[in-house]
């Protein structure tokens, strides 16, 4: 059965290249175009993996993250980030709401799909 990913991203553009990706490569990508929308489908839904934004109208994926860590189901979940930012202090605020990792955009479609396939063969760790 194919691994489901949860692409966040505001930009249509970004959304479509990661799914063309992902989808590609196996996996089945349901897509959400602000951590609002994305929360909401996580809430009634489990995937293998997200894929986020930081940069986004109403809520954030760094807001996200955190939000999806107090879940149950995303408790060990690989949430990963892919954005424009790269500043250290971004990274760790990331990294305390509990990414799992960092990826900056424009991404390889090479070491994306990589990434993935590296988190999702070992459980995350849990947050803190």
């Amino acid at each position: 059965m194919a691994k489901t990913i949860l692409a966040v991203d505001d930009a249509a553009s970004i959304r479509q290249m990661v799914g063309v990706t992902l989808r590609g490569a196996g996996y089945e990508v349901i897509e959400a175009s602000d951590g609002d929308e994305a929360l909401e489908y996580a809430r009634g839904h489990a995937v293998d993996l997200v894929l986020a934004d930081i940069n986004m109208p109403r809520m954030d994926g760094i807001t996200l993250i955190a939000m999806l860590r107090t879940l149950p189901a995303y408790r060990l979940t690989p949430l990963l980030l892919l954005t424009t930012e790269s500043s250290a202090e971004r990274k760790l605020q990331a990294k305390q709401a509990g990414a799992t990792g960092w990826m900056v955009k424009p991404f390889n479609p090479t070491q994306l799909l990589a990434t993935i396939e590296r988190v999702l063969e070992r459980p995350a760790a849990p947050p803190g």
